[in-house]
């Protein structure tokens, strides 16, 4: 049986500031994205989504708005990558600095274009700004990266 990769991605947005809430990934997949990370076993898409943002922004949220997944398959292994992406104006508490994971920031939604993102992170934005794509499916290996493709 292929592993079977779950993890999440949530867009925080400002509705008063006209801001998103980003990541400068240091750890894996490096540069600029929305925070999230791995299901847990036992836990729920939403619950893990609500965790992870807590334990990488300081940040409590709620009313998540699913808006599409991204589903990677290796052909070489088998593997199996889904993120579940959300998005939500609705948070509350104090922003971390920063984590062992990378700094977290708030950035105008018009400058968010010129940021250094982590590979195809920039590609994703319709998905969390437009609500365009349902889906994003790739394939990818060792030797090759793979490419998403949006429906």
């Amino acid at each position: 049986m292929s592993k079977v990769i779950l993890t999440n991605m949530c867009m925080i947005y400002d509705k008063e500031t006209n801001e998103v809430l980003v990541q400068n990934r240091i750890k894996s997949w490096k540069g600029i994205a929305f925070p999230g990370g791995h299901v847990e076993d036992g836990e729920s898409l939403i619950e893990s989504t609500i965790r992870e943002i807590r334990e990488e922004t300081g940040l409590t949220i709620s009313n998540l708005e699913p808006c599409g997944v991204i589903y990677w398959l290796n052909d070489k292994t088998g593997e199996k990558y889904f993120v579940f992406n959300y998005r939500t104006s609705e948070f509350s508490g104090e922003l971390f600095d920063g984590t062992n994971e990378g700094d977290v920031f708030w950035v105008h939604k018009d400058e968010l274009l010129q940021l250094d993102f982590a590979e195809g992170m920039k590609e994703r934005l319709p998905m969390f700004l437009e609500k365009k794509f349902a889906e994003g499916f790739g394939i990818w290996n060792k030797d090759d990266k793979g490419r998403l493709i949006f429906r």
